[in-house]
């Protein structure tokens, strides 16, 4: 007799596996479809920075929101999830981002969010081997870093032990309360959730979402060199491009020792091959603002695909063609820091609950048809 679940997680990455979650402590009976492995994919590729973002009102309510869910956690995490509250040091380069800087604060404070504007001796003294002439920075110390895929691995292994089911296989085909198996078998579901990132389009046709492949390299070993996750003010230039390449210099310390070195950003890069014109612009861009990385061994590099909306925002919800198919989808570059939060949005929909922020502007009926990338 085939199995019945209340609800099919189809793609087991950190969303997902968020959402398998919450649903299995809803007390819902739930399946994880996944057709590789736990954690993979855009999860196993990221860089797990989990941030306050202020790009829009919507995705600062939704990363505060997410950041909070996290920092509740943090103790329950195992050691090997690696969670590190460097915060994150905004750097500026000139006086035109060091206003920018004064911006953010005043946006970041308003809001509840700690932050401190440093001047070029203070952010010296907090970073020394930045390179000489940055006129000055904003901390936000309650920014973390993660190691995803064995951050996403904990959560799906803690939805099994709520009673959640893995399903291997390749899901090929949503209807409308049973999703269909690459090897011809069907899981039967009363909602069927599609978190598959950049994939999602495959599943449910018609999505307006774009793959947007980006590169990342780490280093061997360099204890201390590092303390904070450092990201430039251009960097928001960067990922608001939506015509063109570009990278920005972002950098991360790892629990290890190691230094992951972001970021790029490319649309129209359909293949998963290390673009070696681009990591060369990226550890350039990285140089320019931490020389002594560039004698530093590299160890690996690779690439990964984000899952891009047109208006920055992730899917949320019942989609507009069938409200069986609920989306969990579009988190771009935000999605390890927003899974926690996407993962109440969605069942707080599911089981008609109050939601703790407004979830209008992550609902995938919102404006479609509309959206374009410009």
């Amino acid at each position: 007799m085939r199995q019945t679940f209340d609800v099919a997680i189809v793609g087991a990455g950190i969303v997902g596996a968020a959402c398998a979650l919450e649903c299995a402590q809803a007390e819902l009976k739930v399946a994880i479809i996944e057709s590789s492995i736990v954690g993979g994919g855009a999860t196993a590729a990221a860089m797990g920075h989990i941030v306050a973002m202020d790009d829009s009102e919507a995705q600062f309510s939704l990363t505060r929101f997410s950041q909070q869910l996290w920092n509740t956690l943090r103790t329950e995490l195992p050691r090997e999830v690696e969670f590190e509250l460097t915060g994150t040091i905004w750097v500026a380069a000139d006086e035109d981002e060091m206003s920018a800087v004064r911006n953010k604060n005043r946006y970041f404070t308003s809001r509840g969010v700690p932050a401190e504007v440093l001047d070029a001796a203070a952010l010296k003294q907090a970073e020394p081997n930045l390179r000489p002439g940055l006129v000055g920075a904003l901390l936000v110390p309650e920014d973390s870093v993660i190691y995803p895929p064995t951050a996403a691995r904990w959560l799906a292994e803690r939805a099994q032990q709520c009673g959640a089911s893995l399903v291997r296989g390749k899901a090929i085909r949503l209807r409308g309360g049973s999703v269909e198996i690459a090897d011809g078998t069907a899981i039967s579901s009363s909602l069927v959730v599609n978190a598959t990132g950049a994939w999602a389009p495959e599943l449910t046709p018609g999505l307006e979402i774009r793959k947007r492949k980006g590169h990342l390299v780490i280093t061997d070993r360099y204890s201390g060199f590092l303390r904070h996750q450092l990201v430039e003010l251009g960097y928001l230039k960067s990922a608001h491009s939506v015509t063109s390449d570009s990278c920005a210099f972002n950098v991360q310390p790892r629990a290890t020792g190691q230094i992951l070195i972001g970021s790029s950003r490319q649309y129209g890069a359909e293949h998963s091959a290390i673009d070696h014109k681009i990591v060369a612009g990226m550890l350039a861009r990285a140089c320019e603002y931490m020389p002594a990385l560039g004698k530093m061994a590299a160890v690996r590099c690779w690439t990964g695909f984000r899952a891009a909306t047109p208006d920055k925002l992730p899917l949320i919800g019942p989609s507009v063609t069938d409200q069986k198919i609920w989306l969990a989808t579009g988190h771009e570059g935000l999605g390890i820091t927003t899974s926690l939060g996407t993962a109440k949005l969605l069942v707080d929909q599911i089981v008609g609950r109050r939601s703790a922020i407004p979830i209008e502007p992550y609902l995938p009926a919102r404006g479609s048809r509309e959206h374009v990338y410009a």
